[in-house]
C-alpha cells in the first residue's frame, strides 16, 4: 500500500478518537462513565434442611422502589421508601420496606427463580428486610427455598431478570452470584445476555462470564478508556506507552485483588473522583508539553542509556501512570462488587475478569498507536492538532466529572 494511504488511514483513525471525546464532551455526564447501571448480589448456599436452599439477595435500595412502583403502578412502598431515602434515613427505609414487604417481595421472586431440575422452587422470606449501607443504601432479603425431591441429582439453577433493561431507566444491570451448593463453590455473573446460571456449568464457562465481564467493563466504562487515550496520545514512542500499560496493570491488579477480596476498602465517593482527576492530569500533562513546547513536545532527553532508556519526563510519567493505577483498579473492584472470604474459586475468577480487562486494553493500544506513530512521522503538525485536541477534550471533561462527583 502506498506511504499516502498509510497516511490516510493514521489520520482516520486517530480522526475519529477524537471526534467520540468531544462527543463524549457533548453528552456524558459521571452516572455515563459505568453507564447507569446497577449490581445485584447474591449468595446462595444449602439449607438447614434437604431440599432446602439459602439465598441472601442484596439490591440497591432507590432503583429497587422505583422498579417495585413501576410493576405496581400506583405503590405504597414507594411513596413511603422514597422520602426515607431522600433523607438518608436507613432505619426509615427498612421500615417502609417491612411494613409494604408483600409488593417488595413480588418483585424479587417473580425476576429471580431458582429451580431444581426444571422444576421451580417455592420461596418463603426469612426474617426481616435489612437496609444497610455498600457505598449506597442497599435492601437485603433472605429467602428460604422449598425444592422438590429429585430421585437423582437436581441439577440447581438459578435465572434472572431484576433490573431489566425493558424497564427504561436501568441499563446493563448485573446479577453478581456467589454460590456453595451442591458441593460446588464458585462466582458467577448473570446479564440480559446470560441470565441463567446452572450450579452444574464447567469451569471454563463460569471465567468465559467474567473474562467478558472484564472486557465489556473496560470497552464500555468511558472514563477508563478515556485515560487509556490519554496515555496514547501522551506516548512518544512504543517503549512508552507499553511501560506505562505495563506499570498501569500491575498497580490495577494489585488494587483489585485485595479490594474485591476485602482486604483495602475505600468508598466509592472517594475513589470515583479521583479516577475522574487521573484522567485530567495525564491528559493535562501531554497538553501542557503541546503548549509549551510546541514542536519538540514529542523529543527524548535522555542519551538512551540506563533501564529502559526514559528521560525524566518520562519516568515522572509513569510513577503517576503507577499511582493512578492503583485508583483505577478500586473502581475496577468496585464494579465487581465480590466481598466474600479467601477462595481459590474467587481468586482465579478475579485474575480472569482482569485479563478481559487488559485484551481490550492490549487491543485498543495496537490499534491506535501505530496509526499515531506513523502520523507523526509523515505529518508531525497534523499529528499534534489531533492529539491535542484528543487531550484537550479529555482534559476538561475529567474536570468536569471530577468536579461533579465531589458535588
Amino acid at each position: 500500500m502506498p506511504v499516502r494511504r498509510f497516511r490516510f488511514a493514521a489520520f482516520s483513525v486517530l480522526f475519529c478518537a477524537a471526534v467520540s471525546v468531544l462527543s463524549g464532551l457533548a453528552g456524558a455526564t459521571p452516572a455515563l462513565a459505568h453507564g447507569f447501571s446497577t449490581a445485584v448480589y447474591v449468595d446462595i448456599t444449602d439449607g438447614s434442611q434437604p431440599g432446602h436452599v439459602r439465598t441472601q439477595l442484596d439490591v440497591e435500595y432507590d432503583l429497587y422502589l422505583v422498579s417495585v412502583a413501576q410493576a405496581e403502578k400506583d405503590d405504597p412502598l414507594y411513596r413511603a421508601g422514597m422520602p426515607a431515602w431522600e433523607n438518608s434515613d436507613l432505619p426509615g427505609q427498612q421500615l417502609a420496606l417491612n411494613t409494604h414487604r408483600t409488593n417488595a417481595l413480588k418483585y424479587l421472586t417473580d425476576r429471580f427463580v431458582l429451580s431444581a431440575g426444571s422444576t421451580a422452587c417455592t420461596p418463603a422470606q426469612v426474617g426481616d428486610f435489612v437496609v444497610h449501607l455498600r457505598d449506597v443504601p442497599y435492601a437485603t432479603v433472605v429467602l428460604d427455598w422449598s425444592c422438590p425431591e429429585q430421585e437423582h441429582d437436581p441439577k440447581h439453577g438459578v435465572t434472572s431478570s431484576l433490573f431489566a433493561d425493558d424497564e427504561g431507566f436501568v441499563k446493563g444491570a448485573e446479577t453478581i452470584v456467589t454460590y456453595h451448593l451442591d458441593g460446588r463453590s464458585g462466582s458467577a455473573v448473570l446479564d440480559r445476555n446470560n441470565p441463567t446460571l446452572s450450579i452444574q456449568q464447567s469451569v471454563g464457562k463460569r471465567f468465559w462470564e467474567f473474562f467478558r465481564l472484564g472486557a465489556e467493563h473496560l470497552y464500555t466504562g468511558l472514563d477508563h478508556l478515556l485515560f487509556l487515550l490519554a496515555l496514547i496520545a501522551g506516548s512518544r514512542r512504543l517503549r512508552e506507552i507499553v511501560l506505562a500499560a505495563t506499570a498501569f496493570t500491575l498497580a490495577h491488579s494489585v488494587t483489585f485483588i485485595l479490594a474485591a477480596l476485602g482486604a483495602v476498602k475505600v468508598s466509592a465517593s472517594v475513589v470515583e473522583p479521583l479516577i475522574a482527576l487521573s484522567i485530567a492530569v495525564v491528559a493535562g500533562w501531554h497538553l501542557w508539553r503541546l503548549v509549551v513546547r510546541r514542536g519538540h513536545a514529542s523529543d527524548i532527553e535522555t542519551d538512551q542509556h540506563g533501564h529502559f532508556a526514559l528521560d525524566r519526563a518520562g519516568w515522572t510519567r509513569l510513577a503517576v501512570v503507577f499511582a493512578f493505577g492503583l485508583i483505577h483498579g478500586l473502581g475496577f473492584a468496585g464494579a465487581l462488587g465480590i466481598d466474600e472470604a479467601f477462595s481459590w474459586s474467587l481468586l482465579w475468577s478475579l485474575l480472569v475478569f482482569n485479563l478481559g480487562i487488559e485484551f481490550v486494553q492490549l487491543a485498543i493500544i495496537a490499534l491506535l498507536f501505530p496509526a499515531l506513530a506513523l502520523l507523526r512521522r509523515h505529518r508531525p503538525v497534523v499529528a499534534r492538532w489531533v492529539t491535542g485536541l484528543i487531550a484537550a477534550g479529555v482534559t476538561v471533561l475529567g474536570l468536569v466529572w471530577f468536579v461533579q462527583r465531589l458535588l
